[in-house]
């Protein structure tokens, strides 16, 4: 048996960077496993904060220690990567956020020529943006809830502007309702507002984070995940239901622990949990999605309708992450599931 290197790529350049050396950590786990052991052999790379590639030694340093190295002291060479890179068979790109999962790094390694686990620049970059990705979603057909396109330009436009805007806003989808950047991940920047005024200063913070911004209808809603494996023909995990107890799940809740949890399976109907796993298949094959990608929907208990929220095509990957544990539920153990991945990503290449 060829065993093959994998090049295990985590940290980067986004707010996500501790979460993304925690779910490499696992996977490193997972690749020695007995399961995984003779059949991939480790090349972990680490990027800092700054940009900064690292090389495998100093990458088992950080998956070690599990903390994330301080940036240069010199301005890092972004282009300059350690020679160790040649030697990968395939890459497990794990980097959560902007300029890991939005398709930068993706053109990185597709110009490598070399297989990467997960969506290419096209899935991955839609899949970042919420407008475009709600632009996709509408244009398959997936049921989702009323929103608003806002650029940054209009934010910071004259005060005849804004207001016209503020008034297109309520009267589109009233409060309350929910200001995002279109861009980030791990809820950064989102605001939930029930007034005019928090309307306007939500509008002006996520302007600060994004020159793209997304505002959508509030929804009395459980929120329901599905985990979706594969590339031409994905399939769907068992559902599970998201929990918490805050007013919304905020970066906050999301990065406290014991502030949330989930149920796995989901307590819903079987045709509800049936139609989630179906529109989560049609999602993925919306914006072109391969290897991985987590679906997250609202269920309205008391209409029984199913909106999708909205794709994520890098999900947390710790073992105990909502996706991994989906999958867990669904028959396939954290090391089948990363081998698998690595297959799927093989076989993208080929084809």
């Amino acid at each position: 048996m060829t065993t093959l290197t994998v090049g295990l790529l985590f940290g980067g350049c986004s707010g996500e960077h501790e979460v993304s050396i925690a779910s490499a950590r696992s996977i490193a786990q997972a690749l020695r496993d007995p399961v995984n052991a003779e059949k991939y052999r480790l090349l972990p790379f680490y990027i800092q904060k700054d940009g900064q590639w690292q090389a495998p030694a100093i990458a088992e340093s950080v998956l070690t220690s599990g903390k994330p190295l301080a940036d240069s002291e010199t301005e890092p060479n972004r282009w300059q990567f350690p020679a160790e890179v040649s030697q990968v068979d395939v890459w497990f790109p794990i980097l959560h956020g902007p300029n890991g999962e939005d398709g930068t790094v993706q053109g990185l390694l597709k110009l490598m020529q070399v297989p990467f686990v997960g969506s290419g620049v096209l899935g991955s970059s839609v899949g970042m943006d919420k407008i475009a990705m709600k632009m996709a979603f509408a244009q398959a057909g997936l049921p989702q809830v009323k929103y608003v396109a806002v650029t940054r330009s209009e934010v910071y436009s004259n005060p005849c502007v804004f207001p016209k805007l503020c008034d297109r806003i309520e009267a589109e989808l009233g409060y309350p309702c929910f200001v995002k950047p279109a861009n980030l991940g791990s809820s950064v920047g989102i605001s939930k507002v029930r007034t005019r005024a928090e309307l306007e200063a939500a509008l002006d913070s996520a302007a600060s984070y994004d020159r793209r911004i997304i505002v959508e209808a509030g929804v009395v809603a459980r929120e329901i995940e599905c985990a979706v494996l594969g590339n031409d023909n994905p399939k769907a995990s068992v559902v599970g239901e998201l929990t918490f107890q805050s007013d919304f799940y905020d970066y906050e809740t999301k990065y406290t622990e014991g502030a949330a949890g989930w149920t796995i399976p989901a307590n819903v109907p079987d045709e509800v949990a049936s139609q989630i796993r179906e529109q989560a298949i049609q999602a993925f094959t919306a914006i072109d999605c391969a290897g991985i990608s987590r679906v997250d929907f609202f269920y309205v208990e008391s209409t029984g309708e199913v909106l999708i929220n909205e794709i994520n095509t890098l999900p947390g990957f710790t073992s105990t992450s909502m996706y991994p544990q989906l999958w867990a539920a669904s028959g396939i153990p954290y090391p089948n599931l990363v081998d698998q991945l690595i297959q799927f990503a093989l076989d993208k290449h080929r084809n």
